[in-house]
């Protein structure tokens, strides 16, 4: 009864997690395949070895977190935001999975997870915090004057730049910024050749 009892909170859990959280915020629909799929599995396949013996089942679920993990994650690449749902739906298999006599711990634990993740993928938390990667119009050696020459193109301050190249024969800099916008705010550079941004990809 108790296992049934986490199960049906695992799919409580996970449905929450992708139709609550993930997809309205994201809008990927493969990853929504993924992120169930992946938690049904581990759901399954992990239940089963605990049912064999609790020291059994827990180590070889753990290790299956680990293989899967890896698996996925060399797959394909993965934004920082999709990492952190995809270990979730990983940790709210195995939480489902495992037999307890403490149902509400292990409920507790998969309501942490989720209100951990709408606090922190929260669109409204640090949105003002950007970070874009960008191709100037002009090569920048100088890193005081490729700071000011962001600042003054973006419109806001600049926290952090990495440089990724520059070609001082075509007259390019590649750039990874982190800035803070202020609300409202719009680039003040031109745009084209002369002297401005000719692409930037943004990244959140």
């Amino acid at each position: 009864m108790a296992q049934l009892a986490l199960f049906l909170c695992d799919i409580a859990a996970v449905s929450l997690l992708v139709f609550g959280l993930y997809f309205p915020r994201h809008r990927r629909r493969d990853l929504v395949v993924a992120y169930l799929g992946v938690n049904v599995g581990v759901l399954a396949v992990a239940g089963s070895l605990s049912a064999a013996g609790t020291g059994t089942g827990l180590g070889l679920g753990l290790a299956l977190f680990g293989v899967l993990s890896i698996i996925r994650l060399r797959s394909t690449e993965l934004d920082q935001h999709e990492v952190a749902y995809y270990f979730s739906s990983l940790a709210l298999g195995l939480l489902g999975a495992v037999e307890t006599s403490t149902v509400w711990r292990s409920a507790g634990l998969m309501g942490l997870i989720l209100a951990v993740l709408f606090v922190g993928d929260h669109p409204r938390l640090l949105r003002h915090h950007r970070r874009q990667v960008m191709v100037l119009d002009t090569a920048l050696p100088d890193h005081t004057a490729l700071v000011a020459h962001l600042e003054h193109t973006l419109g806001a301050r600049v926290h952090s730049v990495g440089v990724q190249r520059v070609d001082l024969v075509n007259d390019t800099t590649v750039v990874d910024v982190r800035y803070r916008g202020a609300p409202g705010a719009r680039p003040q550079g031109d745009t084209g050749r002369a002297g401005g941004t000719t692409a930037v990809a943004v990244r959140p």
